[in-house]
């Protein structure tokens, strides 16, 4: 929700109408590429270059979309396009560390929730973000970030494991991003990360078995 005030009050920020910022929220269904595409939009940007742009920083879809096939139960593929629609961050987050099989149901309920919630609010901030104190407006610039610290903490309580992936990945992309485009070097870090660990915890069992 605070996400989503904060793609409204800025997408009226960048002059954009409340009927397209609401068009772009339920076609697009996509964060961090709307923000990019707001960003772009501000300067001048043309459609070919922000397309190219969003999907490069959505490559990483690819490996989500990847690990989810794993954990879901089998579906029929109009079934499974509206799961890829439907995968963010956050459902990716929510799904990737829940135990065991998940259904159909709990699938859907879950992008259902994040959908709806996105759509509505991106809405309402556009209408109601700049009657907001102007203090609270400026915090809302950090929600994002702030999201991605709330779900990663959970799996971090679980396994130790997740702290060194996560920690080798920051550290990596870091790096990566300053020769990469943003969603290569994401990518990167999460497959060099991912195999590195992987690799390093086995070897650990192994050597304590």
């Amino acid at each position: 929700m605070p996400i989503a005030l904060t793609f409204g009050l800025l997408a009226k920020a960048t002059g954009i109408t409340v009927t397209e910022t609401f068009l772009m929220s339920l076609l697009v269904f996509a964060g961090a590429s709307q923000y990019i595409a707001l960003s772009l939009l501000s300067i001048g940007t043309g459609a070919f270059e922000i397309v190219l742009t969003t999907f490069i920083v959505n490559i990483r879809h690819f490996l989500m979309s990847a690990s989810l096939y794993e954990k879901l139960e089998d579906a029929p593929k109009p079934i499974k396009a509206l799961y890829s629609f439907g995968i963010t961050d956050e459902t990716f987050s929510l799904v990737a560390t829940r135990e065991g099989k998940i259904s159909t149901g709990f699938m859907f309920g879950v992008i259902s929730i994040s959908y709806g919630s996105w759509v509505v609010n991106s809405v309402v901030g556009y209408l109601i973000g700049s009657s907001l104190p102007s203090t609270l407006q400026e915090s809302m610039g950090i929600a994002l970030y702030a999201m991605f610290v709330a779900l990663l903490v959970p799996s971090l309580k679980k396994q130790r494991k997740v702290l060194y992936l996560a920690g080798l990945a920051a550290i990596l992309n870091s790096i990566f991003y300053q020769f990469m485009a943003p969603g290569w070097a994401i990518v990167s870090a999460t497959l060099i990360s991912s195999v590195l660990v992987e690799v390093l915890v086995r070897r650990r069992v192994n050597q304590n078995g």
